[in-house]
């Protein structure tokens, strides 16, 4: 009779040990599958971004014949932020994706802020209908994503908050969760988003 209390009680405590992984490993999935939604949200809103710049920079085109260059850089940099956004949509628990795509997307709006900086100059480009509607739409975007990068940060820090705690900690090697990467810009000036100014 006590064997088979003593089989019991192990039973028990293996159930419950067994549950409590299951449920470790179950919080771990829901978090990350919480910031990989995050970042198809900021997904959306840059390929949304990356439409308007063509249509941007074609309507700029026509009146600012001596800023070749900048057009070309904008576009440039327009490209290397769909390559490094491509890349990280593909994983974004990858952290060098990430930070690949911070640096591009750097990058892309230093170089909108110089093309709406170099747009001042042109008055009848700054007054023509299409260029006014185009940085409204811009504007409108870039606050949308500055809104989907926070919830992807949000969600990234629960995420990496929980699996670095105790006992998960533990047991989120073993089952192959790494740390997720913040979505950041690491060149201060760049961190401004473009100023679209209207009239």
């Amino acid at each position: 009779m006590p064997i088979l209390i003593a089989v019991i009680v192990l039973v028990v405590l293996i159930l419950i040990a067994v549950l409590f992984v299951v449920g470790i490993y179950n919080r771990l999935v829901v978090l990350r599958n919480r910031f990989k939604n995050a970042w198809a949200q900021i997904d959306v809103q840059l390929k949304r971004r990356y439409d308007l710049i063509p249509n941007l920079v074609e309507t700029a085109k026509g009146y600012m014949a001596h800023e070749r260059g900048t057009l070309e850089a904008v576009t440039a940099a327009r490209n290397q932020a769909m390559a490094a956004q491509q890349k990280a949509a593909a994983n974004p628990a990858n952290a060098d994706a990430i930070k690949g795509m911070g640096g591009a997307e750097g990058a892309l709006v230093g170089a909108l802020g110089r093309l709406f900086a170099v747009v001042e100059a042109y008055p009848d480009l700054k007054a023509n209908q299409n260029m006014m509607a185009l940085q409204e739409e811009l504007a409108s975007t870039e606050n949308r994503i500055a809104f989907a990068r926070q919830a992807y940060n949000d969600s990234v820090n629960s995420y990496n908050s929980y699996k670095q705690s105790f006992p998960p900690v533990v047991l989120a090697g073993t089952f192959g969760f790494q740390d997720a990467a913040f979505f950041e810009i690491d060149n201060p000036a760049e961190k401004q988003a473009p100023q679209v100014k209207f009239g």
